[in-house]
Formats: structure tokens, C-alpha cells, sequence
């Protein structure tokens, strides 16, 4: 509360109502106040010390500006230049005062108290008086430049009584610190024509401020004929003020309508617990990996799964492409999946959350799970990229049951929290490996693609390796909790507290789920072929079976037809779900691939490649085994010396590379969710197996179709030679004890 300065003819405000004092009588502790109807009252000063509501007034009415109006200028408001001019004032002021430039004798500088400002041979006035004629005598320019150009007699007496506040702050000039905002010609008239002016533009297309000046004239001449023209304010005033409101103009006019509208229907999302909100989100990774096939450097895409409560980066993944659907559904997956241990991890990498112990958790995954959180999102945020907004991406959300919140167009801001993430990894890690290539081609080194050494594999279990060390251990600084401000926390920390509070759901979920985020295709069985999915026919001995042989009981839109699941990264095996026992899937095979030996993994575009190829030869294949030559061709063997690892392009060989590594990727998906190792599926990566196991496959198929072609296998052919031998003239009959050991 404010001093009240109780004196004849003050103003005060008690309760709404103004107020004059009329008379004060001390001796009595009382005051006499008189309403401007003339109506009067006797208060006791007591009464007005304590009152909640009682506010001195200016002459006119205007109520004295009040802790709860506006903040206190602080020294902080000042720039470092005005901040030291106010303090040479100050010291000014107090040598005056005190004879000392800090203001006491203890303080006392070299050669002080100088003759003129000695206290115990001059006066106060005499020093005042000393200090305005030194001021005085210094150049024009000097003085303007240290704002010492008005510190007159009275200047010095005005301010030392502030000496015991804040005498800084008295010193400095009030225009460095002025109120701002507001215009004074800015009237109701003209904010109601600004706003009008800012509706209209919104569905305009984007016009000048000078056009939107003479808008803003139009309106007002229109709407308000007697406001005088000379009152609206020119284009500078008007610039200033369409910053001050609606912030910088430089957004393009169709971002601008769209931030508008999602500002009107958005709602603020408060996050409050683990796996409320996650947020996804995909970088070109700065570092250049070699490639595990013919070992050349490539570049990879960094996807990120981040907990925007606890700031953990709960999965990750690495495609040697951009991201497909079928990489951000596995991503989602490994959201909800434990991180179990790997080699060279040590005890402090595990399990390290109170309430539920190590063991427990590692008997519920079936191994040794690492530090890092794992629990089902209950809200996706992402961008617009392709594949977040890829109806497979939608139907795996709903089917683990998240909600989508898509970020709006070109706003980083919806997921700032990713976008520091990517910066800080750059900062803290990638940085200091090499084939660093940066953020800039500008700032990248001379030969990146040289200095690249780690592989993809090698990538993957570094930056593993430094989430669960050290980023779920660091501390988040300004990501403080409501419930803790102020101290350090960092995500391991967050999600232990998360736990106490709130509880755990330890939810593993089972190998199936790998099957329910896979594309879904809705067919009906042949009862001899199979089923037939983008192209290619598949089957396995179970589609034999009756209950297959009929349509399926399903209902509504895909009435009568059974739901196939397929991995477009490989396409020699489809899933169907058994309609009698739900966790458990068939594997169908594609009828193409032989009953022995094994065939290279191939992706959709590979399939996109193959049918391409049978209508530009114009064959007419009978069945899908008679596409498994083209298909061969496709892949490549090591015969052609166009096939050649030497002989081919660089976008060939990255293509091969990519090829393998989503094969792989894909039999690792399979096997986690079946439990068997990933090798077992016979995904072949170096090149030299790579053609060796297609030549194998060539071979193979050869052998196949010649056996096709005959009833029987053909007999053993004679050895060189033996018709002569039988036949000849010349050969000598055998001795009588060969005979006889003969006959024997």
C-alpha cells in the first residue's frame, strides 16, 4: 500500500468513492474528510492505516499509479551503458551530500574528501553549489554523453532526497525507462477499425501496411463521419501498432488464416504424466554411416519418440530411406516395448525405477530390460510429413488405441520439445564422431564421406548406448516440474517421481501385436491358389482346411473376406489371423518361391519393378513361379557384368544396400514378436553372400524346372569308354586265376 500523505486538500479513494481531506488533527489521531456532494466524516488515522481499500488521489481524480498497476523499474530495465551513467550521476549526487563518492568515509577513494567536498570544512549547500559549477565547466558534449547536462543546485537537492531509496534508479533518465505500449491515438474509433482491418485481410490475399492504412481511413470515414481525419494515426503509428498486436507480418497468407482458425479451435493440453503425450518426429541424421553391403557412405534418417512429460526419447530408429508407415507403426510398438539390455552394457544401464524391481520387470519381458521407460501413448503428436499421415500410420494408432493430434502447418513450436532434442543430440554427441557433416553444406568439412567409419549397426548401439547413459541421467534444467520448481531433474528422475505418484502399469504387450500393426489387405481365398495380394498369390497347407474354403463370417463393409496382413518390406510371406484362436497367425508363403533353398528378401518396390518388367516383356505367366526367373534377374546376381558391385552406379548400389538393411530390419521386427534370433530367418546382408545366395536361387529354380520337364529321372550315363572296352577286338581275354576269382 501506498504512503498516505494525509495534509489539507489531499485526495483519497476509500472503497470507490473519492474523498478530500478537509482537516487532520494529530492530537486527536483523527482526520476530517468531505465527498464532493459536500457530505463529511471524521476517521480516525487508524481506521485509514488499515483500510483494504483507501488509495491516495491526484488533483483532476486520477488515482496514483500502485504496486498492483504496474511492476517497479528495476536497474535491470537499463542497458549496460545507461545502467553506468546512472551510477556516475549517483556518485555525483553523493559526494555532494557526503564529501564521498560511495557515500561514507569507510569507503573513501584515493584522495578523498577533495577541498571543495571536505564535510568538516564545508557546508551541504556550499557542496551542492561546488558540484553544479564543476558539472558546469565540463564540455557540451562530455556532459551529454555522461547525462550530466541539467545537474543543477536544485537537481542534486531533488535527488539526494532518494538517497535512501533507490538513488540509481532516481538518477537515470526516465525516458530510458518509460511506460510502454499504448498510443494516445489510438481511440475506440481507431481499435475497432484496426480489427476490422485485420478480419478483412485475413481472407484477402497479403497487402501492404499502406494499404491497410488507407482501409483503416476508409472505415472510419465511413463508420464514424464526424471523427475528424487529422486524428487517425499516420502509417509509422499504425505499423507499430499491427506489431505490437498481431506480431511480425511475415508469414505467407495462407499460414496465417490457417494459424488463425487453429487458434479459435485449439485446446491447451496440459501434460501431467508419462505417456500422455508423445511426440514424433524425423531428421536426416548429420553423420554419413557406411552402408553394410558394399560398405560405401550413405545417409540415414533419425526417427524420434519423445515423452514430452518426462522428456525421455522412449524409441529411435534408423532407416536407410525416408520412413515409411510400416517404420513408424514398429515405432510405436517399441514405445510400449521394454529396451532389453546389450552387450557391454553394465549394471548401472538397467532397470533403476523404484516400486517395481529389476527382476520382476525382467520376468515379465523375458530378459534384462535396460533404463528407459516404456508404456502405451495415449496421445501422437507429428507433423505432416507422407508417412505420419498414411492411412497405415491411422488404422496402427487406433488399433493402440492413441489419439492423434497433428501439429499445425510450419509451426515448430507445437513440437519445440523434438526439435531441442535433435539439437542438444548433435551438440553433446553426434558432433564428436566422424562424418560429422553439420547443418549447413557451407559448414561442412572437406571430405565427410571419408571420414565416415561407424557402420549402421554400429550408429544404432551408439546412440542407444548414450540415451540410456547419459541423456535419461541429464539434467533438464528449465523442464522442472509444477510440483518442483527450482530443482534439477532429469528424465529417469521425472518418471521415479511419476511412479510414486501416480503408480505403473507394467503392460508388456504380446508377439501378435508385431502382426496388428501390419498393413491389413481384405481378400477372399481361392480354394486352390490361395489368396492374391498386390499382384502375387499366396498359400500354405491350412487354406486347405474347410472353415477356410467357405467366405468369412466377417460383416459390414468387407463382408465375406478375411484380413491379410503384410510387411511391404518383405514380401515372401503374408499373415493371416486363425479366426478360432486369436493369437495365433498362419504363414503364407508366395507360391513363386521354390520348396527348397531360399530367396533373397524383396521389398514393394521390387514387386512394383517385377510386374513393371512381365507387362514391358508382355508375358502371361501361367503361375507365380514363372515370375520367380524375372524376379531373380531383378535382385541381381553375379554373373552379368553389369551386376557387378564395380560396374554399378552409386544410386544401385544404395539401392541394393537399402533393400538389405529393410529386410533385416523387418526378419527383427518378426523375430522379436515370435522369439527366435533374427539370423534365423535367412536374411543374407554382406555382398559377396548376397550374390552368392542368389546365384544359389538361380541354381535352384534351373534344377527345379528341369525336373518339371521329365516323369522320371533320367538314368546315369556310361562312363567314357565303356562301349569300347566291350566291343573292342583287341582286348585280351582275362587270365584263368582272374576267371576263377571272378566266379568266386
Amino acid at each position: 500500500m501506498p504512503v498516505l500523505r494525509l495534509a489539507a486538500g489531499a485526495g483519497l479513494r476509500i472503497n470507490g468513492v473519492d474523498w478530500t481531506v478537509e482537516a487532520v488533527q494529530p492530537q486527536l489521531g483523527q482526520v476530517v474528510l468531505a465527498r464532493p456532494d459536500g457530505a463529511g466524516e471524521t476517521r480516525l488515522i487508524r481506521w485509514l492505516m488499515n483500510h483494504p481499500d483507501c488509495f491516495p488521489v491526484r488533483p483532476g481524480g486520477r488515482e496514483q499509479h500502485r504496486g498492483g498497476l504496474h511492476q517497479p523499474v528495476a536497474s535491470t530495465d537499463l542497458v549496460p551503458s545507461q545502467l553506468e551513467r546512472a551510477r556516475l550521476r549517483a556518485e555525483h549526487v553523493l559526494e555532494a551530500e557526503s564529501g564521498y563518492r560511495s557515500g561514507h568515509p569507510a569507503r573513501a577513494l584515493p584522495g578523498e574528501p577533495r577541498p571543495p567536498y571536505d564535510p568538516a570544512t564545508t557546508t551541504v549547500t556550499q557542496r551542492r553549489r561546488a558540484k553544479a559549477s564543476e558539472l558546469a565547466a565540463l564540455g557540451r558534449a562530455e556532459a551529454s554523453m555522461l547525462g550530466l547536462s541539467y545537474m543543477s543546485e536544485r537537481t542534486l537537492e531533488r535527488l539526494a532526497a532518494r538517497i535512501g531509496d533507490d538513488l540509481v534508479m532516481a538518477c537515470a533518465d526516465g525516458r530510458w525507462t518509460r511506460r510502454g505500449g499504448g498510443h494516445r491515438s489510438v481511440t475506440e474509433e481507431i481499435r475497432e477499425a484496426v480489427f476490422a482491418v485485420r478480419q478483412e485481410c485475413l481472407e484477402r490475399s497479403r497487402i501492404t501496411m499502406a494499404a491497410r492504412h488507407r482501409l483503416v481511413h476508409q472505415y472510419v470515414q465511413e463508420r464514424f463521419p464526424e471523427f475528424p481525419p487529422e486524428k487517425i494515426p499516420g502509417y509509422f503509428t499504425l505499423r507499430n501498432v499491427w506489431r505490437e498486436w498481431f506480431g511480425p507480418d511475415g508469414a505467407r497468407q495462407r499460414y496465417v488464416r490457417s494459424a488463425e482458425a487453429a487458434k479459435d479451435a485449439s485446446t491447451r493440453v496440459v501434460v501431467h504424466r508419462p505417456g500422455q503425450v508423445v511426440a514424433l518426429d524425423t531428421t536426416p541424421l548429420p553423420v554419413k554411416v557406411r552402408e553394410s553391403v558394399f560398405g560405401d557412405p550413405v545417409s540415414v534418417m533419425l526417427t524420434l519418440a519423445l515423452d514430452l512429460y518426462t522428456h525421455s526419447i522412449v524409441a529411435f530408429r534408423l532407416t536407410p530411406v525416408a520412413d515409411t508407415s510400416v517404420d513408424i507403426a514398429m515405432l510405436l510398438r517399441d514405445v510400449m516395448m521394454p529396451l532389453p539390455m546389450r552387450e557391454g552394457w553394465g549394471e548401472e544401464m538397467e532397470w533403476p525405477y523404484p516400486g517395481i524391481p529389476a527382476t520382476v520387470v525382467a520376468q515379465f519381458a523375458g530378459h534384462k530390460v535396460a533404463a528407459l521407460p516404456f508404456f502405451a501413448p495415449e496421445t501422437v503428436t507429428t507433423d505432416h510429413g507422407s508417412a505420419y499421415k498414411n492411412h497405415h500410420v491411422v488404422e496402427a494408432e487406433r488399433t493402440l488405441g492413441c489419439n492423434i493430434l497433428p501439429a499445425r502447418t510450419l509451426r515448430p513450436t507445437d513440437k519445440f520439445a523434438v526439435e531441442r532434442v535433435f539439437a542438444a543430440l548433435n551438440s553433446l554427441l553426434l558432433e564428436h564422431v566422424l562424418g560429422f557433416t553439420g547443418a549447413d553444406v557451407a559448414d561442412r568439412g572437406a571430405d565427410p564421406e571419408a571420414d565416415a567409419v561407424l557402420s549402421m549397426d554400429q550408429m544404432e548401439h551408439l546412440i542407444a548406448s548414450w540415451i540410456v547413459k547419459v541423456w535419461q541421467n541429464r539434467a533438464l534444467g528449465e523442464y522442472a516440474p509444477a510440483w518442483g520448481p527450482g530443482e534439477e531433474h532429469s528424465p529417469n528422475s521425472l518418471f521415479a517421481a511419476a511412479m510414486q505418484q501416480g503408480g505403473f502399469a507394467l503392460q508388456i504387450p504380446g508377439p501378435e501385436l508385431y502382426y496388428k500393426l501390419l498393413r491389413s489387405h481384405h481378400v477372399k481365398i481361392h480354394p486352390r491358389r490361395g489368396v492374391k495380394i498386390r499382384g502375387l498369390w499366396y498359400h500354405a497347407p491350412v487354406l486347405d482346411h474347410p472353415r477356410f474354403q467357405q467366405p468369412s463370417a466377417r460383416g459390414g463393409r468387407h463382408k465375406g473376406k478375411w484380413v491379410i496382413r503384410s510387411d511391404r518390406r518383405d514380401r515372401r510371406t503374408v499373415f493371416l489371423q486363425d479366426p478360432d484362436d486369436h493369437e495365433r497367425w498362419h504363414t503364407l508363403r508366395w507360391t513363386g518361391l521354390p520348396p527348397e533353398g531360399d530367396v533373397p528378401a524383396f521389398s514393394d518396390k521390387n514387386l512394383d519393378d517385377l510386374l513393371g518388367e512381365v507387362r514391358r516383356r508382355r508375358l502371361a505367366p501361367r503361375t507365380d513361379a514363372e515370375l520367380l526367373p524375372v524376379l531373380l534377374e531383378l535382385l541381381g546376381s553375379a554373373i552379368p557384368v553389369d551386376q557387378w558391385p564395380t560396374q554399378m552406379t552409386k544410386r544401385e548400389r544404395a539401392e541394393r544396400s537399402r533393400r538389405s538393411v529393410q529386410a533385416r530390419t523387418a526378419a527383427a521386427d518378426r523375430a522379436a514378436s515370435s522369439g527366435t534370433k533374427p539370423e534365423d530367418d535367412g536374411t543374407v546382408v554382406p555382398w559377396p553372400e548376397q550374390a552368392r545366395a542368389v546365384q544359389e536361387a538361380v541354381d535352384t529354380d534351373r534344377r527345379r524346372r528341369r525336373e518339371e520337364t521329365v516323369s522320371r529321372p533320367p538314368a546315369t550315363p556310361p562312363r567314357l569308354g565303356e562301349t569300347l572296352r566291350r566291343r573292342s577286338l583287341f582286348l585280351l581275354p582275362p587270365d584263368d586265376s582272374e576267371a576263377k576269382e571272378n566266379n568266386a
